[in-house]
């Protein structure tokens, strides 16, 4: 059965994956964004964990240690975490629309999206994608995974503080108000 739910996992990396860049087509003509410097220590720490858990092949010595039994319910669990992760991110891009981007953006006739997971948190997508990297991590039990999901919620971390500048700087008071409302990226919590 771990295996079975291990290709499930890869797989929900995969359509993941498949439908962010086929979604990707549908959305406004940038305003303004984020230059290409400002990104680099963001998508180099995300990058780093998503390459720590899916990529690197090599022995890590204490990061390849278990930190959770090996166990049925804790594998089901994992998969769980990282389907819920995906559902909540793909909800979120696509009640985001046109107003999404990879890059941090200000698009033309931008607008704040307050509907659906938006409601819960600012960064809907980022915490489906955390999640679903959290889920991940539990199925593996490893403390490499663990680290990437450190490195990936620092690396989207920082982008989130960025984007809410830009934000911000957009919308004023509204997006304020937003900030004051609703948490980040854990509800009532982060």
């Amino acid at each position: 059965m771990r295996i079975e739910l291990g290709e499930w996992i890869y797989g929900l990396w995969i359509a993941f994956g498949v439908i962010w860049l086929l979604s990707a087509r549908f959305t406004k003509k940038a305003a303004r964004s984020q230059t290409p410097s400002s990104r680099l220590l963001q998508a180099g720490l995300a990058a780093s964990g998503f390459i720590l858990l899916f990529g690197w092949r090599g022995p890590l010595g204490v990061l390849d240690e278990h930190f959770l039994p090996e166990s049925a319910a804790f594998d089901w669990a994992g998969f769980g975490l990282t389907l819920a992760g995906f559902a909540i991110a793909v909800w979120a891009r696509f009640v985001l629309g046109r107003n999404w981007s990879a890059t941090i953006t200000i698009k033309q006739d931008h607008e704040i999206v307050r509907r659906g997971p938006y409601a819960a948190v600012r960064h809907p997508i980022y915490s489906g994608f955390l999640l679903a990297l959290f889920g991940t991590a539990i199925y593996y039990a490893t403390f490499r995974g663990l680290l990437a999901v450190a490195l990936t919620f620092t690396g989207w971390w920082l982008k989130s503080r960025m984007e809410e500048a830009f934000l911000l700087q957009q919308f004023g008071a509204q997006y304020r108000d937003y900030q004051r409302e609703v948490k980040a990226l854990i509800p009532f919590v982060l």
